[in-house]
């Protein structure tokens, strides 16, 4: 898509205004399915950190992403939201999800082609 879809940036503005990482998305991005949870930006960067700083050989990077960070980051605009932000995610590949944990993905809003509210269930049968 090269315009965004209003409804949804709406909801990708509603998650960020209310905090909340309980609203199921699946979304079809350049032909990958990705279905899983949208949660704040500022709660993606802070596990997304939580994650890097586990690594040795990734853990400098962490601070990009956490509150301690922050200082290093362009100062948040009152813009509409141009990114989704999946926590508890996974790209569907035919019957089974990856990562089977679930990941976090950062999705160009623009970039989906099409999506629908919910997750798709999937299992390793």
């Amino acid at each position: 898509m090269s315009k965004p879809d209003e409804l949804l940036v709406d909801i990708a503005a509603m998650v960020e205004s209310e905090q909340s990482n309980q609203m199921s998305l699946t979304v079809v991005v350049q032909g990958a399915v990705i279905t899983g949870r949208l949660a704040p930006e500022s709660v993606w960067r802070q596990r997304v950190a939580e994650v890097l700083e586990q690594s040795q050989r990734l853990g400098p990077f962490s601070a990009l992403f956490s509150s301690a960070g922050a200082d290093t980051r362009p100062p948040r605009r009152k813009e509409p939201p141009t990114h989704l932000h999946f926590h508890v995610a996974r790209i569907l590949q035919g019957s089974i999800g990856l990562p089977e944990t679930g990941g976090m993905y950062r999705i160009e809003i623009k970039d989906v082609g099409a999506w629908t509210v919910g997750d798709f269930s999937y299992s390793d049968h």
